[in-house]
């Protein structure tokens, strides 16, 4: 029997997930440098993980019709919101989107609390105050935001504020498995995707040529990153509460800062390095704290 109750694995879980969400910009940005550009970009990064899981929608079917809409609603807002979160790293800086979308953390928190009920406490506020701290350090803020508010950081606030009603729907719903989730997660984002390629920013379709050019490194970028990644979330999302759930995930911006001054030529200086090390801390804050807590007892 693992020494770790069930609710600490999801955390360590989520945190890792966080970690290899901050490279999923890395594919994105491939598929623009391919010719599937814009909206179609989130398109084919949504789809082909459901198409690829069609044999498991065959075996999970039963379940999933069983499921009903606290399963699906909480997909569709899942999916929504990622599909947002995707666009934001398309249409504007890495660094940007990951600011706009970590304001999750306050939203999560204060849905749960009005929601769920779920309290905050002394633990919370110090794991928020860590990362809104290296938040702020990455970003400037007595400098400002640096340009105009555009369309990718609309998505990242949306993406934010949709991930917040995300999360406080799994954490509700105690019924459904968390591969149940998963599945309609990537279906309802697919979804959301095909719907986002119907607006005005969603640049030309590509060529059929162009997709199939990408398979042979798209397909183990899924299998190896994508669906063990977005697993991990959405499981996690089931046993922990929402706004710690938020607040572990933030490795990713740690990830997506660092790989964006390596990869992308986005800047990063000591400033950048601190930030990253304090959204680390406050990865790792509460899940330490409590299994520290929970083993002296």
């Amino acid at each position: 029997m693992s020494r770790f109750a069930p609710d600490t694995i999801a955390m360590g879980a989520v945190a890792l997930a966080g970690l290899a969400w901050g490279v999923f910009w890395v594919p994105l940005r491939a598929l623009e440098a391919a010719g599937i550009t814009g909206a179609w970009a989130v398109l084919v990064f949504q789809a082909l993980p459901t198409f690829l899981l069609l044999p498991v929608y065959v075996l999970r079917r039963r379940r999933l019709c069983a499921g009903g809409w606290s399963l699906h609603l909480a997909g569709l807002f899942a999916g929504t919101a990622l599909v947002c979160y995707a666009g934001a790293l398309i249409f504007t800086d890495i660094v940007r989107a990951l600011l706009f979308y970590y304001l999750t953390p306050i939203w999560s928190t204060l849905l749960a609390r009005v929601v769920l009920g779920e309290k905050i406490d002394a633990i919370r506020w110090g794991t928020i105050l860590l990362g809104g701290l290296g938040l702020a350090l990455i970003i400037r803020v007595e400098n400002g935001l640096g340009q105009a508010f555009n369309i990718g950081d609309l998505m990242g606030v949306c993406a934010g504020l949709i991930w917040a009603v995300a999360a406080v729907s799994m954490k509700a719903d105690q019924k459904n498995h968390g591969l149940d989730l998963t599945l309609s997660y990537f279906f309802w984002g697919t979804l959301a995707a095909g719907v986002l390629v119907l607006v005005p920013i969603s640049g030309p379709a590509p060529d059929p040529s162009a997709v199939s050019d990408t398979l042979f490194w798209l397909v183990p970028t899924m299998l190896v990153l994508v669906f063990p990644a977005t697993l991990a979330v959405i499981w996690g999302a089931t046993l922990i509460s929402p706004g710690l759930l938020a607040i572990l995930f933030m490795t990713e911006i740690s990830a997506g800062t660092i790989t964006a001054a390596l990869w992308a030529g986005e800047p990063v200086g000591v400033r950048e390095i601190a930030g990253v090390l304090l959204i680390s801390a406050a990865g790792l804050w509460e899940p330490v704290f409590r299994a520290t807590r929970r083993h002296r007892r």
